[in-house]
């Protein structure tokens, strides 16, 4: 974008795990029957108390540790009012100037603060089929009412859309091996805002800021803060000046449209919950929080570069892909693989075939995989005969050995490869005339012919090898 530089920050909504509601005893569910799980402290009946949910505090600690933030040696809920049909307090609990963390970071993005607070309720738009006297109508599922939430907000320091999802599927992947939240963007456990703004490239003053609220999968936060740097591009280029405001971005059609004005901090009227103390982590709590958390995504990557030797980008696709990173970790226990090697399969082909699917969950069995590569890696079998047996464990699973036997897949010998070579050299004339005239790349049709004699069953090196030797081409 020629001029202008677009500055971005995030917001993050967190659904944790736990087994009840963030200030009352109701069980969290999803895809239960609506208003099922209820109570007056929920529902906000007048005269209730909430109590603060011990484990979300537990959970909010991990996640502030393992960001390194700053954590609040005293922590204070305030009450955020505004009035909604999905909020029937009247307010929501949540931390304003006292949140339980701050100044932390993740990769290469500050992380601001992040702070506990309940979620309000579901509203289902019914359309056209639930009109009431006539008219569109919207419901109420107050299930989802009360659920524990973390908010972690960042720093605008992210510079694109791709940086945007990028980064957020490397939160996702972090949350996911702390075990706070399943993370499921399609029900919602997690939700991302951006803060969208742009400034003339060179400059460090911030330009005005519009919110893209609720986008539901890392591919339309791509392209939603896509389409609102392009908007507000548009804006300034023909003169006008960007509003503050919150939008919404319809990924079927790719427009953005505003919902409301963006609301201050005063607006909300933030004031001290009096029926909550504050949070005052003990050293017990901070001891149990600092050792529930296991190594993550970015220690993980560091680590396979450092001690097994995989190049940075390879070790990071298999450390932010947590379930594909177990399935290489497991494969390398399970064989005397090359680690590069395995690795290259593991993120190449294997992810080729089985797309976004957890390979734990695939038919192919660890051990199998290391197995085959490993045989690769001894040359019982050629690397193109070697993708035909993974399909075949995609689709089967099985023992490598077996398909290969099965399917007669086993490396050429050396008098059958031979044989092959003079006889392909026989039938490509014009090749063998062009290769002893200098024109090195001719040797493609005559090792062509021998990949199809064989079916894949051949080392193309040890083809090249054996045809330069037999025409003088090769010292």
């Amino acid at each position: 974008m020629s001029g202008f530089e677009p500055v971005i920050g995030l917001e993050i909504h967190v659904q944790l795990r736990t087994r009840t509601k963030m200030f009352c005893g109701c069980a969290l569910s999803f895809g239960d029957e609506p208003n099922t799980h209820t109570c007056p402290v929920c529902l906000g009946h007048p005269g209730t108390l909430p109590v603060t949910n011990a484990e979300a505090v537990h959970y909010g600690l991990m996640i502030g540790m393992a960001f390194g933030c700053e954590i609040a040696p005293r922590s204070v809920f305030h009450r955020k009012n505004y009035f909604y049909p999905d909020l029937p307090k009247g307010y929501q609990i949540s931390q304003y100037d006292i949140p339980i963390a701050r100044n932390g970071r993740l990769g290469d993005v500050r992380i601001h603060r992040a702070h506990l607070e309940e979620d309000a309720a579901k509203l289902v738009h019914a359309g056209a089929s639930g009109r009431i006297h006539g008219a569109e109508a919207s419901v109420v599922d107050f299930n989802r009412g009360g659920t524990p939430l973390v908010e972690i907000v960042t720093e605008p320091d992210i510079r694109s859309a791709s940086e945007a999802a990028e980064w957020g599927r490397l939160l996702r992947t972090t949350l996911r091996a702390l075990g706070v939240s399943d993370v499921n963007m399609e029900e919602g456990s997690l939700r991302i805002d951006a803060n969208v703004s742009i400034r003339p490239t060179g400059e460090t003053t911030l330009g005005t800021k519009a919110e893209l609220k609720n986008m539901n999968s890392f591919r339309f936060v791509e392209r939603g803060i896509d389409a609102e740097i392009a908007r507000q591009t548009a804006i300034v280029e023909g003169g006008g000046r960007v509003e503050q405001e919150t939008l919404h971005f319809d990924p079927r059609s790719g427009s953005i449209t505003s919902l409301r004005s963006k609301e201050e901090a005063h607006d909300y009227r933030y004031f001290p919950e009096p029926d909550l103390v504050p949070i005052a982590p003990t050293e017990e709590m901070l001891a149990r929080a600092r050792e529930a958390i296991p190594e993550l995504p970015l220690a993980r990557a560091e680590r396979f570069e450092r001690d097994l030797g995989l190049p940075e980008a390879t070790a990071r696709q298999l450390a932010f892909r947590g379930e594909l990173g177990d399935f290489y970790e497991a494969a390398l226990g399970a064989g005397t693989a090359d680690p590069v090697a395995l690795a290259n399969w593991a993120t190449g082909d294997l992810v080729a075939k089985l797309g976004d699917a957890d390979p734990g969950e695939s038919r192919v069995e660890p051990g199998a995989l290391a197995k085959l590569v490993g045989m690769v890696g001894s040359k019982a079998i050629a690397q193109s005969a070697a993708k035909d047996v993974l399909g075949t464990l995609v689709e089967s699973g099985g023992d490598p050995g077996d398909i290969i036997e099965s399917k007669g897949l086993a490396m050429a010998g050396d008098d059958e490869l031979e044989g092959i070579v003079d006889a392909a050299i026989a039938a490509n004339p014009e090749a063998v005339e062009k290769i002893r005239g200098g024109k090195q790349q001719a040797i493609g049709a005559i090792v062509g012919h021998v990949m199809r004699e064989t079916k894949g069953r051949a080392d193309g090196g040890e083809v090249q090898r054996l045809i330069g030797e037999k025409l003088g081409a090769y010292p």
